[in-house]
């Protein structure tokens, strides 16, 4: 079989995957569309019971659009990208390249819990750092800029950004799961909805800071002023770059939490230039846009 005919079958397996899950034919725990439905309207009401903001409308600015930019992320784009990913396999595979390869460390005599645990830390540190490129770089931050357009804070703005972001991370965090030995992510499903989970409640209308556990994990609160219009000179690149663990932040000095008022102004200079559409965001960062 040749390397376009993988690709061509993995395209119309990913689509035919996600119409099983819509229609309820994948096991309930690997149902990544409903559970995403499910863990979504959780989230929401959480919003609508204890929001933070109070003058915030149930529908906030930009609502359907960052709903329709969740499914466009997590399955139609999937569903196109995952044929173009299967073929760049292939070829890396006829050079000898697989992902046991290169392999530095080997998990098969942990147990499936403590395999879980340090898949979901070094996975979390590679977005980390991809996030942090996202910022530094200007190239970069072009396509970025979808994410920190948004101008009220809701749970669906976890999944809006601009779909070159898919580029970037996947083939990362694929690195991060070669590094890996002898782990087999049969239930990395579990992964998957906590860093769901996690990033809704980050992008929320609700004040959750955690307690003693803000030093570990994400939290509106510190999430919040990621998305902070204005910061110090100092801090101009960003704040708070944590995904689903704070602690990298912590670490590596980049936290910054001045107050938790909640009503701060969100975005980046010029924002209200910033294109309002899918579509015009869709090409964004390309070309004259980058300019």
């Amino acid at each position: 079989m040749t390397s376009i005919e993988e690709a061509w079958q993995a395209l119309v397996g990913t689509a035919r995957w996600a119409l099983d899950s819509v229609l309820f034919q994948v096991p309930w725990y690997t149902n990544y569309f409903w559970g995403l439905i499910l863990i979504s309207v959780i989230v929401w009401s959480f919003e609508l019971l204890f929001p933070w903001r109070k003058e915030q409308k149930v529908f906030r600015k930009d609502f359907w659009l960052d709903a329709f930019y969740m499914f466009f992320n997590f399955f139609i784009f999937s569903i196109v990208i995952s044929g173009v990913y299967v073929f760049i396999e292939s070829v890396a595979a006829g050079f000898g390249l697989r992902m046991s390869s290169l392999s530095v460390v080997n998990l098969s005599a942990l147990s499936p819990i403590v395999q879980l645990v340090i898949f979901f830390v070094l996975l979390d540190f590679v977005q980390w750092l991809t996030h942090v490129a996202l910022h530094r770089w200007t190239v970069l931050w072009q396509f970025h800029k979808v994410h920190h357009s948004v101008e009220e804070m809701g749970f669906a703005a976890h999944l809006r950004y601009h779909w070159m972001e898919n580029i970037l991370y996947k083939p990362l965090k694929t690195l991060g799961v070669m590094l890996l030995g002898g782990f087999e992510p049969s239930q990395a499903y579990i992964v998957h909805f906590l860093a769901i989970t996690i990033g809704h409640l980050n992008h929320a209308n609700i004040k959750i800071s955690w307690g003693p556990l803000k030093y570990i994990f994400n939290n509106p609160v510190m999430h919040l002023w990621h998305h902070a219009k204005y910061l110090p000179e100092d801090r101009s690149y960003g704040v708070n770059y944590g995904i689903s663990l704070s602690l990298w932040d912590y670490i590596f000095k980049t936290n910054y939490v001045p107050n938790q008022d909640g009503n701060i102004q969100l975005g980046f200079k010029d924002r209200e230039q910033f294109p309002k559409t899918f579509w015009q965001q869709l090409t964004y960062g390309f070309g004259k846009s980058r300019k």
